[in-house]
């Protein structure tokens, strides 16, 4: 039977906001939790975060620690999960590589995610190769820790789906040798791209309009207090909207029918508090005051851990070489495989040597 692997990871360009956990960490935490995996990789990005960071190495370096602290704050458990750094399993370029024949140029020109990202970075007239390619890379960080399932956003489905074809590819052309993976997405529709606090679609660092896991009790109030609702709704007697109004989205993200119990007592739940707001009456500091506890209820916790870890920087730091040195032996044994696929593992393949020397006695 086929063992269940999950492969996901994140970017390390700064600190780990709310839309990541709602959108990946907290499920990934669960699926840890579950018991339904063989294995978890779950990996620091850093090669990946140079492809449009070239120019300042030093600021993946900083944030490699940061991401580490988020990790381990909401709960991924190194006994559990193994958290490795990327640039740290060659392995990965190196399939990345052979990937490199199976994919052609437009079929990448092709890739949404990809377009997307190029106009968001301005590379239109000049987009680096190992950005470009990035796509290829990911299919070699699935691929190498035979990932069957990667837990990611809708925003992330043509990648996988560009791992799957080459996937296919390769199989087709050297014989099964990879898996097959599929994306797992979250189940809240919220939590599929959590806007920023300032109504923009998309949280982003560059934006400024994030709420980070890491941030004390008073900047979170205030980021909250904030928050873009309806602008319509001037009056506490005036209708307001639910469409595109941030308070609500991140009330659908984060709130349950206990939350109501503890802080918000006159309603039931989350519908009976749309619907007053909706009729009028209902003021949007009254709604942004809820949404502030429910956040530092989630929070909280998340506060602690991390100040505990803050304590032990090296112990940290032993966590990721570890993790990292476990992932770079199960890379190298994938790498192992593809090359005895691709027929190109000359040394170690004896049958080979003596049908040369036959050859040429």
């Amino acid at each position: 039977m086929m063992e269940k692997i999950i492969l996901t990871g994140d970017r390390p360009t700064g600190k780990l906001h709310v839309g990541h956990y709602v959108g990946s960490l907290k499920r990934r935490v669960e699926l840890q939790n579950s018991g339904e995996y063989d294995k978890i990789f779950i990996m620091i990005a850093d090669a990946q975060a140079l492809t449009d960071n070239a120019d300042n190495p030093a600021k993946i370096r900083d944030n490699i620690m940061e991401v580490a602290l988020d990790y381990l704050s909401v709960g991924i458990d190194p006994t559990k999960s193994n958290i490795f750094v990327q640039s740290h399993i060659a392995e990965l370029t190196e399939l990345s590589f052979y990937y490199m024949n199976l994919v052609t140029v437009s079929r990448l020109q092709r890739n949404p995610t990809v377009k997307a990202e190029i106009k968001m970075r301005n590379f239109e007239t000049s987009i680096p190769v190992g950005f470009y390619t990035y796509p290829i890379s990911q299919a070699a960080d699935i691929t190498a820790f035979k990932a069957t399932t990667v837990p990611a956003g809708e925003d992330q489905m043509p990648m996988v789906e560009q791992t799957k074809e080459i996937v296919h590819k390769f199989n087709s052309v050297y014989g099964e040798t990879l898996v097959d993976p599929k994306i797992l997405l979250p189940e809240n529709e919220a939590c599929l791209r959590l806007p920023g606090i300032d109504g923009k679609a998309k949280m982003s660092k560059s934006l400024g309009n994030c709420i980070y896991l890491s941030e004390e009790e008073a900047e979170v109030r205030k980021k909250v207090m904030s928050m873009y609702t309806d602008p319509d709704h001037i009056r506490i007697e005036d209708p307001g909207k639910l469409e595109g109004n941030t308070v609500f989205t991140y009330l659908d993200a984060f709130c349950n029918d206990d939350h109501f119990a503890e802080y918000l007592p006159e309603y039931a739940n989350l519908d009976e508090l749309k619907a007053h707001y909706q009729r009028g009456g209902l003021g949007d500091v009254k709604v942004k005051k809820f949404l502030n506890n429910v956040l530092q209820e989630e929070l909280s916790p998340i506060r602690a851990r991390r100040k505990e870890y803050e304590k032990d920087i090296e112990g940290v730091y032993e966590i990721l070489k570890k993790g990292s040195e476990e992932a770079q032996k199960i890379a190298a044994q994938t790498v192992k495989e593809v090359k005895s696929a691709m027929k190109i593992d000359y040394f170690s393949d004896p049958a080979f040597i003596e049908e040369q020397k036959k050859k040429f006695n």
